[in-house]
This record gives structure tokens, C-alpha cells and sequence, in this order.
């Protein structure tokens, strides 16, 4: 179930769906992921709810959107392609020489088949996106526009997983959901954060609760903190926002604004094992809602884990980001896969105090014969060495980087040594 093969199907059937920060293209979305979580919870923020120093947009609507060309043909029609129209274009009908229609164009000279992915959230404007081939093959003449939209007083739209563990401290996982059709940068994020959700809620006994939020980007952040604030401050120990998390070609981190949160140590770690090649990003290459969950005053444990990161590949925010070309089954699979392995590390992430005063006789207690001692050697020295690290100052994470190995290759190994005596957990400084 938690293959690539599916999270593929998920994408694909969100990817024709026009999103935006508000509308019926998030609610519709939402409603799909609830399909595979049918607890999550979904909220409506009314336009006009000032949060901060940001207001909640009106409701944007698109009922149609063209131009026709001098010779009668249509162009920039968002029924074929809804990156054609720059977000948030207000609504006008009118026609236009070409040299004031090029004043709403925009294209990429240097991507002459692509599309480029443009808004105008917050300016009362209109245009429309062309690739720079098409563009360059316009000809003078009058040219009939059509963008039949809407922007009312509607509401913001998010949805929002709680999945209680033992504890109420939580892990906080987020994405967003207000772009249109974008493979990497838009579709992977909540297609591997709603398998992530399944996938944890069927684990058998969980330590930490965990919260997953799907937002519009950065308004909708800033309005769940708004709401939230205490409770995140209360609860939150680490966290991730998931974004781009779906190509083949790379992985990548960036880290929380302060760089040494456990949810630095914990995805530095599971990357370093999975990649020795991964891509570190600095907090000033920051562009994703990070901004808001780590800004003075919030301060919240949050890192990301990424493939390539959103601005580094030249599919960004442009049309050729598809689900062909650019996100594959085995990409989100691995995106999916470093998560997990980084909520799993999470999950057993103890400081770890040895028993025994000197080394523990092995042989009396199962561990090792000494008859197959050069089978067991290799066992028996990670176990020796989980002992000598296990002084009650290392985190699990640190007695791994000793002992010169990925963290989950002593899952076992501990669980042995707790159920033999030879171990005991203790509170810890990054336990929070």
C-alpha cells in the first residue's frame, strides 16, 4: 500500500485540479485526501480574518479564461492548461493591440516550451502565461481577452490530522496545497504527508502524538499559527514542512532557523545514511513555510526534508514540472521512505545508560557463543560498542554516529540489550 505506485495514482488524480489560497480547487483536494484519512478535520477561515500582519484573501473563482487570436484561434486557455492565467487575475473582457496585451504576458525566453507560474495574490491585476515560443509567433492585430473570474468574500480553506500517541508532545508535519498543476513543487508534498499519516496511524503503539496540517502556502501557515499558537508552542518537539519531495534526482535538507533542533539532528542523520551525496541548504536559502513556523516569537522545531528543492531544478514553477518528466513512483517512494525512517528514528530516540559496571559477559546471556565467535564477531562488537557510548549522554542518534552506522541498524540491537538487563532509558536534553 505504501508504494510508489500508489502515491503516483494519488498525484494523478490531483493534478488537473486548479488550486489556489482559497477556492473550490483546495476544498475538492482536501476532500480527495480525506478519502485515505477520513479523520482529518477541515476548516473554513472566513475572508477578511486578519491574522498578524496579513488579512484572508477573497475567494477567487475562474469560470473561463482566453484570447483570440486576430486570425480567430484561441490561445492561453486555461480549460486546457490552468497555468495560462496568473493567480488571482482580476476579471476583464476587452480587446487589446498586441503591444498592450504583451503588458499582460509573461514567458520565459530562456524555457522557450515552458510555461511560467505566476500570481498576483495581493495586486489588483490581470495576465496571462505563454510559453516564449508561442509568444514570439504573435502577430500585430486586435486581440479579444477573456478572464471571467470572480474574487468575493469566501473563506481559506485547511485540513488537519490529529493522531494521538502516548504522549502529548507532538511531531508537526505540514504542507501546502494552493498550487495548480505542478508535479514536484505542488502534488508530492501532500500525496507522501497523507501516506505518511496512514502509514503512522497503523503503527502499533505510538510515543508521540502527531499533527498534520495541509495549508495554503504562507497565508495559510500564518493563519494556523494565529489559531494555534499555544498549543503548537506546548506541544511541537520537532517537525517538518514537506515540500518537493517526489523526483528521482536528488535529496536535500534545510534546517530549522536555529540548526539544532532534534529535527536537524534526526533528518541530518537518516539523509547522511541514505545519501552520502545530500544536498545541505542554509537557513538563507529558506522559501517554504519554514519561513513562518521557525520565525522570532514561533520558534518552532521545524527542518525540511526534500528531493530537489524547490527553486534548485529547471522545472520549477513552470509547466514542464509534471508527472512524467519530473515525478516519478520510485521519487515519491523515496521521499516517503526518508520520512518514514526519520519518524522511526524519532519514535526510538532515547538516551541510553548501560548496566553493568565493565563489559557485560554476553555468552550467559544469550547474546553471543563462543564457538561461532568470527559469525558473531560483527554483532558482538556493535553490541560492545552500543555499551561503551551508553553512558547516559548520548542520544541514540549520537551512539550511532560512534558507532559508525544508520541509527535504525541498532533498533534491534537495544531492544536486545533493554530486554536483557544490560540497558535502561533515561531522560535526555533534546527529549525536550
Amino acid at each position: 500500500m505504501f508504494n510508489g505506485a500508489e502515491m503516483h495514482k494519488l498525484a494523478k488524480r490531483l493534478w488537473p485540479i486548479n488550486r489556489s489560497l482559497t477556492g473550490e480547487g483546495v476544498r475538492q483536494t482536501l476532500q480527495i485526501l480525506k478519502e485515505y484519512n477520513c479523520q482529518m478535520n477541515i476548516s473554513e477561515v472566513p475572508s477578511g480574518t486578519r491574522c498578524y500582519d496579513w488579512t484572508v484573501p477573497k475567494e477567487w473563482r475562474v469560470k473561463e479564461a482566453y484570447i483570440i487570436c486576430p486570425a480567430g484561434n484561441k490561445l492561453c486557455d486555461f480549460q486546457v492548461n490552468n497555468l495560462h492565467l496568473v493567480g488571482y487575475s482580476r476579471p476583464f473582457i476587452g480587446d487589446l493591440p498586441l503591444d498592450k496585451l504583451q503588458e499582460h504576458l509573461f514567458s520565459l525566453p530562456e524555457q522557450p516550451n515552458a510555461i511560467p507560474y505566476v500570481t498576483s495574490y495581493y495586486t489588483d491585476s490581470w495576465g496571462f502565461c505563454i510559453s516564449n515560443a508561442q509568444r514570439m509567433n504573435l502577430i500585430k492585430g486586435n486581440y479579444r481577452v477573456v478572464v471571467n473570474t470572480e474574487l468575493f468574500d469566501g473563506s481559506l480553506s485547511y485540513g488537519e490530522i490529529l493522531i494521538p500517541g502516548i504522549k502529548a508532545q507532538e511531531i508537526f508535519i505540514s504542507t501546502y496545497i494552493c498550487h495548480p498543476s505542478m508535479a514536484n513543487n505542488e502534488i508530492s508534498g501532500p500525496v507522501v504527508a497523507t501516506f505518511l499519516a496512514n502509514w503512522i496511524r497503523g503503527l502499533p503503539k505510538l510515543r508521540y502524538s502527531y499533527r498534520f496540517v495541509f495549508v495554503p502556502e504562507t497565508i495559510g501557515s500564518i493563519v494556523y499559527i494565529s489559531k494555534h499558537m499555544e498549543t503548537l508552542k506546548k506541544n511541537v518537539v520537532a517537525g517538518f514542512n514537506v515540500s518537493c519531495v517526489g523526483d528521482d534526482r536528488a535529496y536535500s535538507y534545510l534546517p530549522s532557523r536555529k540548526g539544532n533542533t532534534i529535527s536537524d539532528v534526526a533528518a541530518q542523520h537518516i539523509l547522511k545514511w541514505t545519501d552520502k551525496n545530500f544536498i545541505r541548504y542554509s537557513w538563507a536559502e529558506r522559501g517554504s513555510d519554514e519561513r513562518q513556523y521557525c520565525s522570532p516569537g514561533v520558534d518552532l522545531p521545524i527542518a525540511s526534508i526534500m528531493r530537489s528543492k524547490y527553486g534548485e531544478y529547471p522545472e520549477y514553477h513552470t509547466s514542464l514540472d509534471d508527472l512524467e518528466r519530473v515525478v516519478t513512483p520510485s521519487g515519491l517512494e523515496g521521499g516517503f521512505s526518508v520520512l518514514k525512517k526519520t519518524i522511526e528514528s524519532l519514535e526510538s530516540n532515547y538516551y541510553l545508560m548501560a548496566t553493568n559496571i565493565c563489559e557485560p559477559q554476553l555468552s550467559i546471556r544469550g547474546l553471543s557463543r563462543e564457538v561461532s565467535a568470527r559469525k558473531n564477531s560483527s554483532k558482538n562488537k556493535l553490541i560492545m560498542d552500543v555499551l561503551t557510548w551508553a553512558d547516559g549522554n548520548n542520544s541514540i542518534f549520537e551512539i550511532a554516529d560512534n558507532c559508525q552506522c544508520p541509527v535504525w541498524e541498532l533498533y534491534e540491537i537495544v531492544d536486545e540489550l533493554l530486554q536483557k538487563g544490560l540497558l535502561k532509558k533515561i531522560d535526555g536534553p533534546l527529549l525536550n
